[in-house]
């Protein structure tokens, strides 16, 4: 999970109604760093949780009151069994902080974001086409560093 809010899968997984915890990071959570360079060149670093399970992928950021600047959370693979790319759909529900959503393709390439997603929301946020991945970043950061769809996300 995340640095802080809340957002799980909606429409494959219907979500999760689980308690939650108010701690930024989660205990014994792995973390990534993730960088994305921008079209301009310009690159960015974000240390982020990983959420590679499906329970993991399910909870998401919920209950996290804030996100770090440069945190967020990190789904991969995804979907979380490995399997080939296919369309993720992301809800608000439980997640008290609004969050930037970034759909990422198989080569690392953003295809969507979803910016400034609304806080406690079920409306299905979806990525429009396959994805391999998804980075959620705290709300107004994509737009704050310039970062759009086209841009590359890296991960080790």
């Amino acid at each position: 999970m995340a640095a802080a809010a809340a957002l799980a899968l909606a429409a494959a997984t219907g979500g999760c109604q689980s308690g939650g915890s108010d701690a930024a990071t989660q205990a014994g959570v792995a973390t990534k760093r993730v960088t994305i360079t921008t079209a301009a060149g310009k690159t960015h670093d974000f240390t982020v949780e990983l959420a590679a399970t499906e329970a993991q992928q399910q909870r998401g950021l919920m209950y996290r009151p804030s996100i770090p600047a440069d945190g967020g959370m990190l789904f991969a693979p995804y979907p979380p069994d490995g399997g080939p790319p296919k369309p993720a759909s992301f809800w608000m529900k439980n997640t008290p902080s609004a969050l930037d959503i970034l759909f990422i393709r198989p080569d690392g390439i953003v295809a969507t974001i979803a910016e400034d997603t609304i806080p406690y929301s079920e409306i299905p946020v979806g990525s429009g086409e396959p994805v391999s991945a998804v980075l959620e970043l705290a709300g107004g950061r994509a737009a704050e560093l310039g970062i759009a769809a086209g841009d590359k996300v890296t991960w080790k």
